[in-house]
């Protein structure tokens, strides 16, 4: 398959039209944003790291039954996908409360919550990516009913195979962003499943192993992410 021209590049991906009308190429970006880009970095070796952990996670899930844009990987960084057009929200899937959700309802921050809470946020960097809920989505006519109950179905799904797949490796799901396309007309999960868009933490100390390291200047960044990647492949990083 040959990479063509760019279509789009976002915060940490590229993204690349090929000679195959139903496949896109993705690029990994070592770039580092947070507070919807007010906060901007590079950590070293990210791209390669969250491409290996993405393809990990993508499998893991079509072995369960969920599909998703995911074909294969191709080099260190780079991954080809089913061609989707995306659907304009994140579907954030929370299990303890943290970041905005513990500000917003009062929560200690690694409260449990007695349920697992699914949040839809409007995909809009204007706008700073506001919540909204099922009532707005028709308005702003981003998703259909069923569309709508179908991300809302599968993001429990996902969580449900998530926690139970990153408890054998001492890893606590807090909470994770996930999004969708449509392609050929199906549903199916895109982006990545990453330390950029999911909260781990250790499941003895509760050590941060992700995103929150660099939004919150705690160091150690890099190391957090090839902990992750040592968890789920039993394997050092190499570069």
């Amino acid at each position: 398959m040959q990479k063509l021209e760019m279509l789009y590049e976002g915060k940490a991906k590229k993204v690349y039209r090929t000679d195959n009308p139903e496949c896109f190429w993705v690029e990994f970006k070592d770039n580092a944003t947070a507070f919807n880009g007010a906060k901007r970095g590079t950590i070293d070796h990210k791209g390669v790291l969250n491409n290996r952990i993405s393809a990990y996670f993508f499998r893991l899930l079509a072995e369960k039954g969920v599909s998703s844009h995911f074909v294969s990987l191709k080099g260190d960084r780079d991954m080809v996908v089913k061609a989707l057009k995306i659907i304009m929200l994140e579907v954030v899937v929370r299990n303890i409360a943290a970041g905005s959700l513990a500000k917003r309802i009062g929560f200690p921050e690694g409260t449990l919550l007695e349920k697992p809470v699914v949040e839809f946020y409007y995909k809009n960097d204007a706008l700073n990516d506001p919540l909204v809920n099922d009532d707005h989505i028709k308005v702003l006519k981003l998703a259909t009913t069923e569309q709508l109950a179908q991300m809302h179905q599968t993001a429990l799904q996902v969580n449900r195979i998530l926690l139970e797949h990153l408890a054998g490796k001492e890893i606590d799901l807090i909470d994770f962003k996930l999004e969708f396309g449509l392609h050929n007309g199906k549903l199916l999960l895109g982006d990545e499943i990453s330390p950029d868009t999911c909260r781990f933490w250790d499941k003895k100390t509760g050590e941060k192993l992700d995103k929150d390291r660099f939004r919150r200047d705690m160091g150690n960044v890099e190391e957090a992410y090839r902990e992750i990647y040592r968890r789920l492949t039993g394997k050092n990083f190499e570069e």
